[in-house]
C-alpha cells in the first residue's frame, strides 16, 4: 500500500469529518437505524468472504449470488447492508435451505466508513475477499482492505456519467485505492472504471438483475384477493411507480385515455405513499372519481379509477393488466423497473428517461418487449391503441422470458470469479 503524505493527510481530514458527522447521523431516521453496530467492531467475527449490499436492490443481487455460490470447502461468509430494508431482505431470503450447506452465513450492518471504525472492523473480519456490489466505493474501506491484502472485487459494476465525472475529479485519490477486479455490466461502464482505476483488471459481465427478476408470482393469496376486486369484463390499465415531478403529466394521460376509452379500470400506484394525499386532491380537482384500494370491500361492477394505497401488491397485479405505464420516466428521474410487467405479459410502456435501467439494453425496445415513448401524449396514444386492439399475453410473455434468458449468466460468472480467488487462499 502506498503511504504517501497525501493519503495520510487525507485520512486524518476524512476521520475528522466523520467525527463531526456521526452525532447528526445518529439522529437521522434512516441512517440512525443500527447506529451502535455501525460505529463499533466487537460484534464482528472472522469471515473468508465479505459481501456488501448497500440497499434493497443490492440485497436482491446478494441473494441471487449466494443462492448460486457453491464452494468446494467450508466458507465463512459475511453479508452487510446499509439500510434496514436491505437487512430485512437478506434475513428473509437467505436461509439454510436456499444456500450451500458449506456456507456459514452471517448478516450484519455495514459500518460507517470512519477510518477509525473501518480499521478495527477489517482487522477483525480479516476477509480473503471483499465483494462490492454495483457502485460501492468507500475510501477508508478500500484503504484498509488493501492494507490487509484482501482481494477486492466489484461485481455488477455500473457508473453513471454524473458519478464518473465526480470520481474523475478526485482520481488522484482513487489511483491508490484500486480494486483488484471489476466486472462491469456494459462496455461503457467498463471504460469508465478503467479510467478511474487504471491498475484494476476490468471485464464485462451480464447483469445479475436479469436473473434476480422474479418471473412467477407465487403469492396466490394476493392474486385471489385482487381478482375478486376487478371486473372480469373490463381491461385493466396500470400507472405504476409515479413520481411527484410527473404527476401533472399522469393526470393528462388519465383524462385522455378515459375520455377516449371510458370502459376500463385504471389503477394508480404512487412511487411513494406520502404522495397519496396529493393524488386525492388532484383527482378530486379534476372531477375524477376514484376508489381507495383499502376501501374496496366488494367487487367493482363498472369502470373507474383505483388509487392503490396498500403495499406489496404491484408485482402481483401486473399479471392482470392489459397495459402498464411505468413511471419515473417522463422526467429525468432514473426510471423504474419495466421488465417486471413485461414478463407478466402486459403491454409495457416507459417514458424517455430510464438511466437506472440502461442495463436492460436497447434490444428490449427493438424487439417490442417494452415500448418507449417521448412524452405523455404518445404514452396515452399507445395505451388507447392497446385497449382498442388487445394483444396475446402469452406471446408477449414468451418473448420477454426469452429475452431474459438470453441475457443471463452473470451470476455464474461472478461466482466463478469469487471462487477462483477463494480457492487460491485455501
Amino acid at each position: 500500500m502506498i503511504k504517501n503524505a497525501f493519503i495520510l493527510n487525507f485520512f486524518k481530514f476524512y476521520n475528522m469529518l466523520w467525527s463531526i458527522s456521526l452525532p447528526f447521523l445518529k439522529k437521522n431516521k434512516r441512517l440512525g437505524l443500527g447506529f451502535q453496530r455501525r460505529i463499533t467492531s466487537f460484534h464482528h467475527t472472522k469471515a473468508d468472504i465479505w459481501i456488501q449490499a448497500a440497499s434493497a436492490g443490492e440485497a436482491y443481487l446478494a441473494v441471487t449470488l449466494l443462492k448460486t455460490l457453491d464452494p468446494k470447502t467450508r466458507a465463512k461468509v459475511l453479508v452487510t447492508s446499509t439500510t434496514s430494508q436491505g437487512i430485512n431482505i437478506l434475513n428473509t431470503r437467505l436461509t439454510k435451505k436456499t444456500i450451500s450447506k458449506l456456507i456459514d452465513l452471517k448478516i450484519e450492518w455495514f459500518p460507517f466508513d470512519s477510518p477509525q471504525t473501518i480499521n478495527k472492523v477489517v482487522k477483525i473480519i480479516d476477509p480473503h475477499i471483499m465483494v462490492l456490489l454495483e457502485t460501492e466505493i468507500w475510501p477508508a474501506l478500500l484503504y484498509y482492505l488493501k492494507e490487509n491484502h484482501t482481494k477486492i472485487i466489484i461485481i455488477n459494476a455500473r457508473l453513471s456519467q454524473k458519478s464518473f465525472n465526480h470520481y474523475m475529479k478526485t482520481k488522484f485519490l482513487w489511483k491508490h485505492l484500486a480494486p483488484d477486479i471489476i466486472l462491469a455490466t456494459s462496455r461503457q461502464d467498463a471504460e469508465r472504471y478503467r479510467q478511474i482505476f487504471e491498475q484494476a483488471m476490468v471485464k464485462t459481465m451480464p447483469n445479475i438483475k436479469f436473473e434476480s427478476i422474479e418471473t412467477n408470482v407465487s403469492d396466490a393469496g394476493t392474486q385471489k384477493q385482487i381478482k375478486k376486486l376487478l371486473p372480469q369484463t373490463l381491461p385493466l390499465t396500470i400507472i405504476a411507480s409515479v413520481r411527484r415531478q410527473e404527476e401533472k403529466d399522469i393526470v393528462n394521460i388519465l383524462k385522455n385515455i378515459l375520455k377516449t376509452f371510458p370502459n376500463q379500470i385504471v389503477a394508480i400506484f404512487p412511487r411513494h405513499m406520502h404522495r397519496l394525499s396529493s393524488w386525492k386532491k388532484r383527482l378530486t380537482s379534476q372531477n375524477l372519481n376514484f376508489h381507495l384500494r383499502s376501501g374496496i370491500n366488494s367487487p367493482l361492477t363498472g369502470p373507474g379509477i383505483i388509487l392503490w394505497d396498500t403495499f406489496g401488491e404491484l408485482r402481483t397485479i401486473y399479471g392482470f393488466a392489459s397495459v402498464v405505464f411505468v413511471g419515473g420516466s417522463l422526467k429525468p428521474l432514473g426510471g423504474q423497473n419495466f421488465i417486471e410487467p413485461a414478463v407478466q405479459g402486459a403491454v409495457t410502456v416507459t417514458g424517455p428517461y430510464y438511466d437506472d435501467f440502461t442495463w436492460a439494453m436497447d434490444d428490449i425496445f427493438k424487439k417490442g418487449i417494452v415500448i418507449k415513448k417521448n412524452n405523455w401524449k404518445a404514452v396515452a396514444q399507445t395505451i388507447i391503441g392497446t385497449l382498442k386492439t388487445p394483444v396475446n399475453r402469452s406471446d408477449r410473455k414468451q418473448l420477454a422470458l426469452e429475452y431474459l434468458k438470453s441475457n443471463q449468466g452473470g451470476t455464474r460468472q461472478a461466482c466463478d470469479e469469487i471462487l477462483k480467488v477463494f480457492d487460491g487462499f485455501i
